[in-house]
């Protein structure tokens, strides 16, 4: 596989008592569908992913967060003009520390605090549902 067909992103699960951030990005699924996710996006040159993650949390929901740890890794395959591309997206928890949602970027329809379960079943893609149960977990382990 060539270095042309592999792709690093980075998002961040963001977490605010028992409440986790969401988003409705402009872009819509492969089906037209609006689309209910987690802020994340591609690694810039220079940046690691923890930093990356920071960065797209701050731009697409608005708000600066602290790093608490690593949640795991999702892979999958999809198609451009064509060609099967191979996207990894390293996730990692965050704590909440100050901004608005209201100051997300223009690639966001619409960002909001759900309660950490809800976004568990109602996020559009399983492995980022896997990432909030993965917070959950987390969470819950120190309370």
């Amino acid at each position: 596989m060539s270095t042309d067909d592999r792709e690093l992103s980075a998002g961040g699960v963001v977490v605010r008592g028992d409440e986790v951030i969401v988003i409705v990005p402009t872009r819509r699924g492969a089906q037209g569908q609006r689309v209910l996710g987690l802020p994340k996006g591609h690694v810039d040159p220079g940046e690691n992913a923890e930093q990356a993650a920071r960065r797209e949390v701050r731009e697409e929901a608005g708000v600066d967060a602290k790093l608490v740890e690593k949640l795991g890794d999702v892979r999958y395959f999809y198609q451009r003009d064509g060609q099967r591309i191979f996207k990894m997206v390293r996730f990692f928890l965050f704590d909440y520390r100050s901004g608005s949602l209201d100051d997300h970027d223009d690639e966001v329809e619409e960002a909001r605090w759900v309660p950490l379960a809800e976004a568990a079943r109602t996020l559009s893609y399983r492995g980022e549902r896997e990432m909030v149960e993965r917070a959950l977990s987390a969470i819950s382990k120190e309370r």
